[in-house]
């Protein structure tokens, strides 16, 4: 690809999207930090209500404080985002009332702010590799991020992609092939509504970058400048022992116009997959105005990367790591220490990797340790790293950690010189951003998947008994809130504007007083 770098570089240093009082990507703005500062009003009180009669449908009289409810599929674990005037989350293609698609698909689903009427779908065929590569039922996981009238979103095929914020309604462009490309291949295609989405270019990492995804494609795209980065979800095969393909990058650049591969990374942690790559990356600009792009490397290690794409000498647009950060302990990884006798992966007391989004702020990074639910419990880390070093930092960076906080998948939410973190095991943390003094330790008594929000002075954490829990966002631990929903939550609250979105795994709830 030939590449205005001049003019890239200029962009990277000036163009980074910024949100207003819309939520439009993963974390609201690049940095990821789960903040909302422009939402006001929002309840601390609100009823989820119940189904009418034998139905899912959430029957709205029973509700309080709630806008509307949108039903989705059987399984969502994807995370909301809002911009424009639209609402989009990934679910699954359970309950769908459309013949054109019957049984298992992934759905990414846009609808109107102010009532939560679906305006658009895009369907997505499963890979057919079962478990494997794209497990059953899961639905799209990426959290979509908006910019302008494009919507970019990982798809389970292990694709980049980019859609038209309008859908069919504006006319087809871009790609042309969605009636073939949603129903399948190998099935006949299927005949396009304007309630389809119009995909307007893909780029499939698994064909261009030999990528291998374990289980699910799950990574939230992040823009900066002209720019889409991704990470890869390269991982193990069935075995969990085997690498298919180690020198597959652990994530990549496109062009967000067009889709052509601009730079993809070349450190090698490919090599070093315990499990696989779920994270999503971060960016943030350090005080001499160089921006980093962030990642929380599949092997436990926190990785600080140039954002500009050089051509190595092959003429592959490759990103030059900065520094790098162990984050866990060598007690983690070795019995006493001993280099010689490592402990086995996916063990309590052994090494995680990074699932949780780095959280780039005041020029440090926040990140926490962890692995897929289905290992359970164990030892984590969460670690703040001053964002300064170059090279091997886990030596010379540390500002503080916390090995209090399990194995955790949580994005971190850092406000007023305070940072709160929630873990697997279901506790929720309040720490001094800067030194790492503990405030409180809350026990929400239920497993943990999502993300702390912090907004109109409130901290939102939900769970997997269906609680939302409201703590008041402060050195003081105070419950304000606590609210049961029907169905577990998976997925992190966001809010935008005066609303606050929930996703269980069946509905999509947008609350506001």
């Amino acid at each position: 690809m030939k590449m205005h770098y001049v003019a890239l570089i200029a962009l990277l240093c000036t163009a980074v999207l910024t949100a207003g009082s819309d939520w439009p990507m993963w974390g609201r703005v690049p940095s990821r930090n789960m903040v909302s500062p422009d939402a006001k009003n929002l309840p601390a009180d609100f009823k989820s209500g119940d189904f009418k009669g034998d139905t899912e449908i959430i029957d709205m009289a029973t509700t309080e404080n709630v806008k509307w409810v949108a039903k989705m599929g059987s399984i969502t674990y994807g995370n909301p985002t809002v911009a424009n005037g639209r609402v989009y989350v990934g679910t699954n293609n359970d309950g769908r009332d459309d013949s054109r698609f019957e049984g298992d698909f992934s759905l990414l689903k846009c609808l109107d702010e102010k009532t939560g009427k679906v305006l658009w779908t895009l369907t997505v065929p499963k890979l057919g590799s079962g478990k494997v590569g794209d497990w059953e039922y899961l639905g799209i996981c990426s959290s979509p991020a908006i910019e302008g009238d494009r919507v970019y979103v990982a798809t389970n095929r292990c694709e980049i992609m980019c859609l038209d914020a309008q859908g069919l309604t504006n006319g087809n462009q871009g790609d042309t092939d969605e009636a073939q490309y949603m129903a399948g291949p190998g099935k006949p295609p299927v005949d396009l509504k304007d309630t389809d989405a119009d995909i307007l270019w893909r780029f499939n990492m698994a064909e261009e970058l030999g990528v291998f995804p374990h289980n699910i494609t799950s990574t939230s795209p992040l823009i900066v400048g002209d720019l889409v980065y991704c990470a890869t979800s390269n991982g193990v095969d069935w075995s969990h022992t085997n690498i298919p393909n180690p020198k597959a990058p652990a994530f990549c650049a496109v062009n967000k116009m067009t889709g052509e591969l601009a730079g993809e990374e070349a450190s090698g942690c490919s090599q070093r997959i315990l499990h696989s790559n779920w994270n999503s990356l971060a960016y943030g600009k350090l005080p001499d105005g160089r921006g980093l792009l962030l990642f929380g490397g599949p092997e436990g290690v926190m990785y600080a990367f140039d954002p500009i794409p050089v051509k190595d000498e092959d003429g592959f647009g490759v990103f030059k790591e900065v520094w790098r950060y162990d984050c866990n302990p060598p007690s983690y990884r070795y019995e006493g220490g001993d280099p010689s006798k490592p402990i086995k992966y996916a063990t309590p007391m052994g090494p995680s990797e990074i699932i949780a989004t780095p959280v780039y702020h005041d020029g440090k990074v926040y990140v926490p340790i962890g692995q897929d639910p289905e290992h359970g419990e164990g030892l984590g880390n969460f670690s703040c790293i001053d964002a300064t070093g170059k090279g091997d930092v886990t030596a010379t960076h540390k500002v503080w950690e916390s090995r209090e906080v399990h194995r955790s998948l949580s994005t971190s939410s850092i406000v007023d010189g305070l940072v709160f973190i929630a873990d697997y095991s279901g506790f929720v943390y309040c720490f001094d951003a800067k030194t790492g003094e503990q405030y409180w330790k809350y026990d929400t008594l239920s497993h943990i998947w999502g993300s702390t929000l912090v907004a109109d002075g409130k901290v939102y954490i939900g769970n997997e008994d269906g609680d939302i829990i409201i703590l008041e966002a402060g050195k003081e631990m105070k419950e304000l809130g606590r609210v049961t929903f029907i169905d577990p939550i998976y997925s992190s609250p966001i809010a935008a504007g005066d609303t606050l979105y929930v996703t269980t795994t069946t509905q999509l709830y947008a609350i506001s007083k």
